[in-house]
């Protein structure tokens, strides 16, 4: 079982997937130098990265979440071909997406991919609140959890060397 249906009163915890969060971001139209930017304003569905123990102790006022997409919709809109989500995307093999397969019944949840190059920092105030409205979908839980936090921590480190390794004929 990847997925479990948290009580109403359950806190707000790492890999809760969220209905109607509002979200923003500037668009920029054009080159950086056609100021000024015009902020653009939606709902998605998303998911809490920020590590549980970090929320269950109140460390942090802010919480990371990145947005899930159902792969239908990608399919369709043109955003990526079936074959793909197929036979890579399921596999983990697309740089920075994460594949979630579909919840049994009675959880509302397609076939869907997270895109962890798509990622959003809100005040835990409005993600609370979205639990308080009954906005909580479901949570991925242990250890499908920690794995997105792998494929989450793979998409972003980087290890620089400072020379390309010698080569012998």
């Amino acid at each position: 079982m990847m997925y479990q249906q948290p009580a109403p009163e359950e806190p707000l915890s790492q890999g809760d997937i969220l209905d109607d969060c509002p979200l923003d971001r500037l668009r920029v139209d054009g080159s950086t130098a056609d100021l000024p930017l015009d902020p653009v304003r939606w709902t998605a569905r998303v998911i809490v990265l920020t590590q549980a123990c970090d929320l269950a102790q109140g460390k942090s006022t802010r919480a990371l979440v990145a947005t899930v997409q159902t792969a239908q919709y990608l399919v369709e809109s043109g955003l990526m071909k079936g074959a793909t989500v197929r036979d890579q995307v399921r596999r983990g093999q697309v740089y920075g997406l994460y594949f979630l397969p579909t919840a049994q019944p009675p959880i509302a949840l397609p076939e869907s991919v997270i895109d962890l190059r798509e990622l959003h920092t809100l005040p835990l105030a409005v993600l609370e609140r979205l639990v308080a409205d009954g906005k909580r979908v479901c949570r991925v839980v242990t250890p499908y959890r920690e794995h997105l936090a792998q494929h989450f921590a793979v998409t972003y480190m980087r290890i620089g060397l400072p020379d390309p390794y010698g080569t012998e004929p």
